[in-house]
């Protein structure tokens, strides 16, 4: 067996600079770089590695462990979750302040690689500077902290670990079900520590998206369901984005007239102005899509959570007869709501349905209840662009005159406080790709940093970040960084006289 001798810190960077993935047979490069803060526990391990592979993988020296994490999450997410960073920091607060972005990434089911620094594996030094002793357990570092937010948490304390630690966290973060932060916390003296490491390990590797199908029975009981229905509604979730099942989502419901509704995650993917999207759903949603809801026969939910928040799941689903049919690849998110799971990819599932259903001659039952409830939630649009007021623009009017004056194909984000709420309701997107929400954390803070993420993903387009000033004073170091890197944003600061509804 050849081998090659390197430190554990090299062997890390040389995996992840040969790790690929596949998808309808495109290959990519998975690993875009590195993001990342330096201190004492990574600076002279995984800082010596970076340097000396420079040429190889890329990393961005940041100005706050969360919000570089928050720039990570935002790319790969603007990357359909085909491209991802890594994210490392200093030991103790350092590493800490990387937590809430991991809940983030994992909340969004968005693929995050976190490589916290830890405390000396072999414990001679301890305690060290910002190092957490635990007395009743003292193999627990601050970095377990991490264990509750990530779908899959690792320490290697031998550096031969690092092989079963890599490939487990890349089984993850390529898994479309699953995926989310995955955290393989560092020693720091283990960093340094050489082995002679496979070359097998260390040759490039193809991580291959397959598409779940599903079982002929499961697809058949699905479409003996919707025959019976007359009035169903489509709910377009992030599954669709991710899955890249536009084109199928869009046949689907031109074939069989049937209506849809948007997610935060799902808005934007189809334009505002087909005939059959009703918008976004939910308390912030739209009169068409929440009118169309309540008297739905069936919910046709497409890679959805079902956040009652954004979808009217628990609330606005009024059918008696109503029933919920749920197309995810996650188990967990299928079987909500007492729902009939299709456990498959949404691209696949669609176009096995369609192909099925279309032998039966099927079409709803709507008339003119879908255009007359767009008609109407268009004279309240009219009416919100003619607010006035002595105080100045209302939020909801600088959004709408907005939307006329960025380019179509103009990337806006936001995250947190009355904006999202807004945005969902009256931004109408033309373009896929242009609407960026973080939404299932709604995490303050997200907006700057996230700005510069989808930045550094889509380098030829104006980005504008919405943030409140609350949510802006609480995370604004990123500007630094974006100017440093030459990667320009834009920030549209609202007023909102502190926190409100936060």
């Amino acid at each position: 067996m050849n081998v090659k001798k390197l430190t554990m810190s090299q062997a890390l960077i040389e995996f992840l600079n040969n790790q690929y993935i596949e998808v309808d047979g495109v290959e990519k490069k998975f690993v875009k770089g590195v993001m990342g803060i330096f201190g004492h526990g990574n600076v002279v391990g995984l800082g010596q590695a970076l340097e000396e592979y420079k040429d190889k993988i890329s990393f961005y020296q940041g100005k706050n462990e969360q919000e570089i994490a928050h720039a990570a999450i935002a790319f790969a997410k603007q990357k359909d979750r085909q491209e991802i960073f890594a994210c490392t920091a200093s030991i103790g607060p350092g590493s800490l302040n990387m937590i809430t972005a991991a809940g983030t990434a994992t909340v969004n089911r968005i693929p995050v690689l976190f490589l916290p620094s830890d405390s000396y594996a072999d414990r001679q030094p301890d305690p060290v500077l910002q190092q957490v002793e635990y007395p009743m357990d003292y193999n627990v570092t601050a970095n377990d902290a991490f264990k509750p937010l990530s779908k899959y948490w690792d320490r290697v304390s031998r550096p031969e670990q690092l092989m079963t630690a890599l490939i487990n966290a890349f089984r993850v973060l390529t898994n479309p079900a699953d995926t989310g932060a995955v955290t393989i916390c560092l020693p720091q003296d283990v960093q340094g520590e050489a082995y002679a490491y496979p070359e097998e390990f260390l040759k490039k590797r193809v991580w291959h998206f397959d598409r779940r199908p599903i079982s002929d029975q499961a697809a058949q009981r699905a479409v003996e369901l919707i025959k019976n229905k007359k009035t169903p509604i489509l709910i377009c979730g992030g599954g669709v984005r991710y899955s890249q099942a536009d084109k199928e989502f869009t046949a689907f419901a031109e074939k069989f007239n049937i209506p849809f509704a948007e997610t935060q995650a799902g808005k934007g993917i189809i334009p505002f102005d087909h005939p059959l999207n009703l918008g976004g759903g939910g308390v912030c949603g739209t009169y068409a899509a929440n009118v169309i809801l309540k008297d739905a026969d069936l919910i046709i939910a497409v890679g959805t959570r079902m956040n009652d928040f954004v979808t009217s799941s628990k609330t606005a689903f009024k059918n008696p007869e109503v029933d919920i049919l749920s197309i995810n690849v996650a188990p967990m998110d299928a079987h909500k709501m007492n729902g009939i799971a299709l456990l498959g990819d949404a691209k696949l599932v669609l176009s096995t349905l369609d192909a099925l259903l279309s032998h039966s001659d099927y079409i709803s039952g709507y008339g003119d209840e879908i255009k007359e409830a767009k008609d109407q939630w268009e004279e309240v649009m009219q009416g919100l662009g003619d607010i006035e007021l002595e105080e100045g623009l209302s939020q909801t009017r600088v959004l709408i005159e907005l939307n006329k004056l960025l380019c179509d194909d103009d990337i806006i984000l936001s995250a947190s406080g009355s904006l999202p709420s807004d945005l969902e309701r009256v931004w109408q997107t033309k373009v896929r790709g242009t609407y960026h929400l973080e939404y299932g954390f709604s995490c303050m803070g997200y907006e700057v940093p996230g700005a510069l993420g989808v930045k550094i993903a889509e380098p030829e387009k104006e980005v504008y970040a919405f943030v409140g000033d609350g949510g802006f004073l609480m995370s604004h170091a990123e500007l630094y960084t974006s100017i440093q890197e030459g990667k320009k944003i834009n920030v549209l600061l609202f007023d909102n006289h502190g926190h409100q509804c936060i």
